[in-house]
């Protein structure tokens, strides 16, 4: 597995994502998909699956310090004792002392971003969680984070058409990650003719070209949701082959602001 280390992390640039994974179907995911060798798990408080998938963390028999574990804060708990104590809500709910990383979800305005900042560190300074970030924040929230304090990563929507060239340039800078949520476009690369001619050419589909593509950009990790065993396998499959700078840049090249997840009162380029 490729791995990024940064500020005292080592984060598997491959995760498993659980956002819609419910119920059992939920714990089965987890449980298989550490078993086929994933060791990066991110989930929320938003996607009411904590207690499963901390289920199959441990029904995978995998050592908790073996997993990198993540989730996030709902907004609605950004005042500091609504997210401390969720928070603690959620370590309980998955079963855990404490998680690698803890993620301010979304920005929330009716919330004083520096109180949630300073309620998000502190939450690490207790020891709740090893590590802190953002999710869907844009350059100029993720600069107050990062005035803030050490700011792991910024999880955002990135994939082959929906270019992120500003953030990257903010990981670059200040020494973070940029986590890829959605990375196959919600299964839109697969009709992609782009993706399927460079995947033909190494044996392998464009999901896997996509999630190659990614990986191969050093700053950033991606967590493509799969909840079927053959899915978890397909997109472990990508640590053999490599793509060349031609076929990089015409990746890149296939940007087109296609957004799949937004909120209207976001401003992603301020």
């Amino acid at each position: 597995m490729i791995q990024r280390r940064i500020q005292g992390a080592t984060v598997p640039a491959l995760g498993l994502g659980t956002w819609e994974l419910r119920g059992d179907d939920c714990t089965r995911a987890v449980e298989h998909a550490l078993g086929l060798g994933y060791r990066h798990v991110d989930t929320a408080q938003g996607y009411a699956n904590e207690a499963e998938v901390g289920a199959g963390l441990r029904r995978s028999g995998v050592p908790r310090d073996e997993i990198f574990l993540t989730t996030k804060v709902r907004p609605r708990h950004f005042r500091r004792d609504d997210l401390l104590r969720s928070t603690e809500e959620s370590l309980a709910a998955l079963g855990v002392d404490d998680v690698d990383l803890l993620l301010l979800h979304w920005p929330n305005p009716e919330v004083p971003l520096e109180e949630t900042l300073r309620a998000l560190h502190e939450a690490r300074e207790r020891g709740l969680a090893r590590h802190v970030g953002v999710s869907n924040f844009p350059p100029s929230l993720l600069l107050r984070a990062l005035a803030a304090g050490p700011t792991l990563t910024d999880q955002v929507e990135y994939h082959p058409f929906l270019a992120q060239g500003k953030l990257l340039a903010l990981a670059e800078a200040h020494d973070l990650l940029l986590t890829a949520y959605s990375p196959v476009a919600r299964g839109r690369v697969l009709d992609d003719p782009t993706l399927r001619e460079i995947g033909e050419r190494h044996g392998k589909g464009p999901a896997q070209v996509a999630l190659r593509w990614l990986l191969q950009q050093p700053r950033v990790v991606a967590i493509p949701k799969a909840a079927s065993p053959e899915h978890q396998a397909a997109n472990l499959d990508v640590l053999d082959f490599e793509l060349d700078d031609e076929e990089m840049r015409r990746i890149f090249g296939l940007a087109r602001g296609e957004r799949l997840v937004d909120d209207p009162a976001m401003d992603w380029e301020d």
